[in-house]
């Protein structure tokens, strides 16, 4: 990798749902409480900016909703709470067989430099939440992020992230 290459995360995981069923707990946000936001002001639709509220943080995010394909693909646009810097996010939905969605998230992108792989670092971990959240929620009704430990709360040592 070139140290001036841009950089993205890109993650994945199979959901044993149909594409409708998981497209739908992501756009709706009475369903995406229940396993990733405390709230939203809003459905994700094509041209909206909704605002969510996350139950670690105590900050709103705006989130401006670029492009939606039903049951098959989210992208929209979001501001990193420490710096502002914009970056896209787009979600694919892809039906592996009659009840199996490969759910696959690509977040891009910011420079390749020590903020960009804080950001890298942090929002990997999150998307990687993400993603089990969802999978826990949309195959057996559970809130895994429920009763949690905030770890940004706990105490850290020096020279540990």
């Amino acid at each position: 990798m070139s140290f001036n290459q841009k950089l993205e995360i890109n993650c994945g995981l199979k959901i044993q749902k149909s594409t409708q069923e998981v497209f739908e707990a992501i756009v709706d946000p009475s369903k995406m409480s229940n396993y990733f936001i405390s709230k939203s002001t809003g459905r994700m639709e094509q041209g909206k900016t909704v605002t969510w509220q996350f139950p670690e943080f105590d900050m709103q995010f705006p989130v401006r909703v670029q492009e939606v394909k039903p049951d098959n693909y989210i992208s929209y646009s979001w501001d990193n709470a420490e710096d502002g810097t914009s970056t896209t996010v787009e979600i694919t939905l892809k039906q592996v067989n009659d009840n199996e969605t490969l759910v696959s998230v690509l977040e891009k992108s910011r420079a390749n430099d020590e903020q960009g792989i804080k950001w890298l670092k942090g929002n990997t971990e999150g998307w990687a939440n993400f993603l089990a959240c969802l999978k826990a929620y949309v195959e057996y009704g559970i809130n895994l992020r429920k009763g949690a430990i905030d770890i940004s709360k706990l105490p850290q040592k020096e020279g540990v992230a």
